[in-house]
């Protein structure tokens, strides 16, 4: 069996929420650094402004290069202080790297030595304070604090990874357990699969497997059935044939040979008969004439049609075959199975009415206003004999005979019409005739347009 396709639902549905989380966890990490960096900066830029201010309360009244000196060391942020006068005169600057005089008041960036430097410049009376840091350092202790964020996320994150893992497992448990129920099972057993437990997602897929596996184990038993009661019915036919055969090498003259020559031909006719009958009883059991292979069918031409096969076999027996009524009506159905029934309803009209009897056929659409509104009736009526009430139903059996029927039928006849009816839809009901005495045998469609 091809595999083209085949995945496993599990390992999708890990790998999908897996890089979810990977991409939600990456996503958090980079605007949760940003946010780190962004604030660290914002501290960093207000120690600058708080130390200016500081200073300012400081000059001009101290200017011993040891205090700022230290200020500047004692926070720890490397900072560098120069203080100009308006005039341009620089009177005070920390010891390592000198800054150039600027006169852009507030924050700015500058690059001095081949660094980079944040600066904060404000105005105190005559004096300009400069606070200076350099950009590398800040950048490294602001990445170190964005970094000590980010490291409960992605320490949570592998564990929100296993967590995935642990509930898509057994989310899916009830599946596997179907699988392992499936495939423990003997090739014979075709009982229902346990739905209890099963999510609501699976349970109708369940459910449906065991309405397939109900239709599986029916179609197996009536096809046991029906190989058991065809060989049955077999047998005898078969066995008379190899008799007429023995009968037929045994003849002493001309004359027996002929009366078994004739007896035989018979004996293949019947069993010929019931082969056929064998296998259209078949075909129908196993779903021809279906309503997913239906089309609109004009069943008055189907059966003005039927009555034309069957008029040399009534005229036979001086049966007088004729249509008492036919509307115009279509049906839904398969044209080569409701040909069979037609035929059968016909044949086993013809074969139980007696010469010089009566067979009628009707077709009518049933009143709008009734209880049948949008089908069609067919009926089929003789003069015969009829069948007990009490038979009615068994009668639609296979291979099942009326007591004291006369001999030659294989009982296949009203199984196959009652098949084929099962098939369309049709309701199929078995009366006597009011009119001609003897089975009136109506099925009833639902009428297309």
């Amino acid at each position: 069996m091809s595999t083209r396709g085949a995945f496993s639902l599990r390992a999708r549905l890990l790998r999908l929420l897996l890089a979810a989380v990977l991409l939600v966890a990456l996503a958090q990490a980079f605007f949760a650094y940003r946010a780190a960096r962004a604030e660290a900066d914002a501290i960093f830029d207000y120690h600058m402004q708080q130390m200016a201010l500081s200073l300012r309360a400081r000059f001009p009244l101290s200017l011993l290069p040891g205090a700022v000196d230290e200020l500047g060391e004692s926070e720890g942020f490397d900072f560098i202080v120069q203080v100009w006068t308006l005039d341009g005169l620089r009177i005070f600057r920390t010891a390592g790297v000198e800054l150039p005089q600027r006169a852009v008041l507030g924050f700015s960036e500058l690059r001095a030595q081949g660094r980079a430097f944040r600066v904060f410049a404000m105005q105190a009376g005559p004096l300009v304070i400069e606070v200076a840091q350099d950009m590398a350092a800040r950048r490294r202790m602001a990445g170190a604090m964005a970094l000590r964020t980010l490291l409960p996320a992605a320490l949570l994150a592998p564990i929100l990874m296993l967590l995935v893992w642990w509930v898509v497992s057994a989310a899916l448990a009830p599946v596997q357990g179907v699988r392992r129920q499936v495939a423990a099972r003997q090739p014979d057993d075709l009982g229902e699969v346990a739905v209890d437990g099963l999510p609501d997602e699976v349970r109708p897929l369940v459910q449906e497997l065991n309405l397939l596996l109900a239709r599986v184990n029916r179609a197996l038993e009536a096809q046991r059935s029906f190989v058991a009661d065809a060989a049955h019915e077999l047998r005898s036919p078969l066995a008379a044939l190899k008799l007429q055969v023995q009968g037929l090498q045994r003849a002493p003259d001309e004359a027996a040979r002929a009366l078994a020559v004739t007896r035989l031909a018979a004996g293949i006719e019947r069993a010929s008969r019931l082969v056929e009958q064998l296998l259209v009883l078949a075909r129908q059991q196993e779903g021809a004439g279906t309503p997913g292979t239906a089309q609109p069918l004009a069943l008055a031409e189907l059966v003005r049609q039927a009555v034309a096969e069957a008029a040399p076999a009534a005229q036979a027996k001086r049966i007088d075959l004729g249509l008492a009524h036919v509307d115009e009506l279509r049906v839904a159905g398969n044209a080569e199975a409701l040909r069979i029934l037609l035929r059968n309803l016909l044949d086993n009209a013809l074969k139980y009415t007696p010469e010089g009897g009566t067979v009628d056929v009707e077709l009518r659409a049933l009143a709008a206003a009734g209880e049948g509104r949008g089908r069609a009736r067919l009926s089929v009526q003789d003069s015969g004999p009829g069948i007990a009430e009490s038979e009615r139903a068994r009668v639609l059996d296979r291979f099942y005979r009326v007591p004291g029927a006369p001999a030659g039928g294989s009982g296949l006849g009203l199984a196959i019409v009652n098949a084929i009816a099962q098939a369309h839809g049709a309701t199929l009901t078995l009366t006597r005739s009011a009119r001609l005495g003897g089975l009136c045998v109506e099925l009833e469609f639902a009428a297309s347009v």
